[in-house]
């Protein structure tokens, strides 16, 4: 199955697009709403002072700036540049000292076995080929380290929020769906005997926004894959995907008329490098 996604998939011309996807809008508006995530996931991963740590489609830096305030010597990567900036003025605002680097999840420019604990919030999912950033994960972190990541599950709301999303403006074809990282035979799959033991924990995220059309204006403004998806479109299917999301956002709400509540849940996944 690998063989054949490999042959039947541009994986450079994907990524060039998931590249400008990712540089619309302003994913650092969007990155506060799941810090809490990668708090919890350095704790998880247990990460100690001085260990070398590497935080992979790092965006605006939420899961390396959690570590550094662990006192660990940590570097964050991203393929998006102006993201890079962002996390780097973070950083700098909590008097953190953080290497920010532009990289790809598939190809990371890092010796093997370089890092104590190499660290993904929502980043390395959505790379493209996900046998490419799986082995890159594993070949950074050094035998008895900890590969940590926290990936949206197939049955979340954010799951649902994907499937509703590709109704409208369906992904590239050939591509496993980036929610299979969220699963456990996926993931064992992936890393296959590359790791000697794999701790699994479901969690769920909590989002909270104004009202339905506050949801909506924020991720048409800041989030690049609604931005492209809207673009895809065009005018005359704009009404129809904000309706749907609208709807979904309807479905998930837990707050009524008062504000919007949505919970979804993340596989927290830790595991350990053989």
């Amino acid at each position: 199955m690998a063989k054949q996604e490999e042959a039947a998939v541009d994986f450079g011309a994907v990524t060039a697009v998931m590249q400008q996807v990712w540089s619309k809008g302003d994913f650092a508006y969007v990155a506060p709403l799941v810090q809490g995530v990668s708090d919890h996931l350095v704790e998880a991963a247990d990460v100690l002072p001085n260990d070398r740590v590497l935080d992979v489609a790092c965006g605006s830096g939420n899961a390396a700036i959690a570590a550094a305030r662990h006192f660990a010597d940590v570097t964050g990567a991203d393929f998006v540049p102006a993201l890079l900036e962002h996390a780097r003025q973070r950083a700098a605002a909590e008097l953190l000292d953080v290497e920010f680097v532009q990289a790809d999840a598939q190809e990371l420019p890092f010796e093997d076995g370089t890092f104590d604990v190499t660290l993904s919030s929502f980043g390395a999912m959505f790379a493209p080929s996900q046998e490419r950033t799986a082995a890159e994960l594993l070949r950074v972190t050094r035998s008895g380290g900890k590969v940590a990541m926290a990936n949206w599950t197939p049955d979340s709301a954010v799951g649902d929020l994907f499937r509703v999303t590709a109704q409208h403006a369906p992904p590239p074809a050939g591509l496993t769906t980036p929610l299979a990282w969220g699963t456990e035979e996926r993931l064992r799959e992936l890393f296959g005997d590359g790791i000697s033991d794999l701790r699994l924990e479901t969690r769920t995220s909590v989002q909270r926004f104004r009202s339905p059309d506050h949801y909506l204006t924020f991720f048409r403004s800041y989030f690049g894959p609604t931005i492209a998806a809207f673009e895809r479109v065009g005018p005359e299917g704009e009404d129809a995907l904000a309706a749907d999301l609208v709807a979904f956002v309807d479905r998930y709400n837990r707050a009524g008329d008062r504000a919007v509540v949505l919970e979804s849940d993340y596989m927290e996944v830790v595991a350990t490098r053989a």
